[in-house]
């Protein structure tokens, strides 16, 4: 649960927040002074402030030195109900994390919050790399035994002491923010802020701002000046993930920061000098996009002083049992309920899928798994189609594969014979759904076209279950399987 700490003398400033924040997500509480506020620090521990500047007593400038004597890491908000935004901006220039104006603007003002929070918990939740699942409880784990995950590691490990620039780059779901996260939290700037910011996520006339601030009336709706990430980021760690998406305008810029420390904001001719570390990631292979002339060459080589290459899932399929078990007691603790396992068919058939989302994917499969199996067991049943069907496939490969055995035996059977006399009616069929295939690359044809068949032969047998499976040529037991395994209960009105 995220705790929330606001600071304000006005009663109806503190009643608003109460109104706003009543969340069973969300701790809040409530100080009418500095003073008061200090002393609730102390022993609340928030995850962030939200703090007025004008107050009676300390005002938020105090109150904000204090703070940061012994906590430097807790993200605050400022707020002021005066149009002079100098202030403000000295009070960030002190570590504050952004400034708001009074009156808010609510959904705004709750954005900035949320993120505020997230940034809070990127840099309070340690990140693990550890071979066995075993020993990480609730802590956010890279886990693996592979080779290629234990050179990960190395590096992590041999960046520790350093300032260096980093570039991480693997396919998306790998794990590359975590990465990062690591990097930071064993290196000198861990007492420091912590901030990420996806460059693809952002549109690009706006990441040049979100970066390095503007002043006021710099730009169409620039109603107030804003402190960019490098400038909130000052003596901290910066990620930059998706920086292959930044335009070509905004690495120049990004360049000259990274050679001289120091930028404009937008409207401005005034250099800011920082200290921030940076570390980008990518899932763009960035020689090509140089070779494009989409990503600046000089660029490239001041974020590559050290890349970490992080394997796909594929890659390490001997890791998937480990990240399996560490899914399922994290879920475990989540959702408050007893652990749960999985049986031998459904870890194979989770072994032998591809895995395109990575390691993401993977958490999203189980975490699905864990919530629909009725069971203390989840079973292959409980997986996805795709997943499913990839294990079909395997055991009916295994299958014809012994079969073949008996290939030179000339003897045809009558359900071959039947077979090739029908093919000719057949193909017609093929070749419309292997077309329909084609035109929805996104559907996954047999589970499409299995689940079709058993709903036409239900409603072809109003709803009897022993005609319809006579008529597919299964099992009336493998029918309820299916009937389950797509809820076609709802549809078709079953006996």
């Amino acid at each position: 649960m995220d705790k929330l700490l606001v600071i304000d003398d006005e009663t109806d400033v503190r009643y608003a927040f109460r109104r706003l924040f009543d969340s069973p997500d969300i701790e809040l509480r409530l100080a009418s002074s500095g003073e008061e506020g200090l002393r609730m620090l102390k022993e609340f521990h928030p995850n962030l402030i939200v703090m007025d500047i004008r107050m009676g007593g300390m005002n938020g400038l105090q109150t904000l030195q204090a703070i940061r004597q012994f906590d430097t890491k807790t993200p605050v908000i400022l707020m002021t109900a005066y149009g002079a935004t100098q202030t403000a901006i000295e009070a960030m220039k002190l570590g504050a994390y952004d400034y708001v104006l009074k009156p808010f603007d609510v959904p705004k003002l709750q954005k900035l919050i949320f993120e505020a929070l997230k940034a809070s918990r990127d840099m309070s939740k340690p990140v693990s790399f550890e071979t066995d699942a075993e020993t990480l409880d609730d802590e956010l784990g890279m886990i693996g035994r592979s080779e290629p995950m234990q050179q990960v590691f190395k590096l992590i490990g041999q960046l520790a002491n350093s300032d260096a620039t980093v570039l991480i780059t693997g396919e998306s779901g790998t794990g590359k923010e975590l990465v990062a996260r690591a990097i930071y939290q064993n290196s000198p700037r861990s007492k420091q802020s912590f901030l990420a910011i996806n460059c693809a996520a952002i549109p690009e006339n706006l990441l040049e701002s979100e970066l390095f601030g503007h002043e006021k009336g710099s730009f169409t709706g620039a109603n107030q000046a804003r402190i960019g990430k490098f400038e909130q980021c000052h003596n901290g760690t910066l990620f930059l993930d998706e920086i292959g998406d930044m335009s070509l305008p905004t690495q120049t810029k990004m360049l000259r920061v990274l050679q001289s420390g120091a930028f404009e904001k937008l409207g401005s001719n005034k250099p800011v000098e920082v200290d921030v570390r940076v570390i980008a990631a990518t899932n763009q292979r960035l020689e090509e996009t140089v070779l494009d002339k989409k990503f600046r060459e000089d660029l490239f080589y001041r974020l590559n002083v050290v890349r970490i290459q992080l394997p796909a899932l594929r890659q390490r399929k001997d890791d998937v049992p480990l990240l399996v078990h560490y899914f399922l007691r994290k879920f475990s603790n989540l959702f408050g309920i007893p652990s749960k396992k999985i049986n031998k068919d459904a870890l194979e058939a989770l072994n032998h899928y591809e895995w395109p989302g990575n390691v993401r994917e993977l958490e999203n499969v189980i975490q699905r798994a864990f919530v629909v199996t009725k069971s203390e067991i989840i079973l292959l049943s409980d997986l996805p189609n795709e997943i499913i069907s990839g294990k079909q496939m395997e055991a009916r490969s295994t299958v014809e594969s012994a079969s073949s055995m008996q290939a030179a035996i000339p003897e045809i059977t009558e359900e071959k014979q039947i077979q090739r006399e029908e093919v000719s009616e057949i193909q017609p069929l093929a070749d419309a759904m292997f077309k329909w295939a084609r035109n929805n690359p996104d559907q996954k044809l047999l589970p499409t076209v299995e689940r079709e068949l058993v709903r036409q032969a239900l409603k072809e047998m109003q709803g009897n279950q022993v005609k319809a499976s006579s008529l597919l040529g299964i099992t009336r037991a493998t029918l309820r399987k299916r009937i389950e395994k797509f809820d076609i209960r709802q549809e078709v009105n079953v006996d």
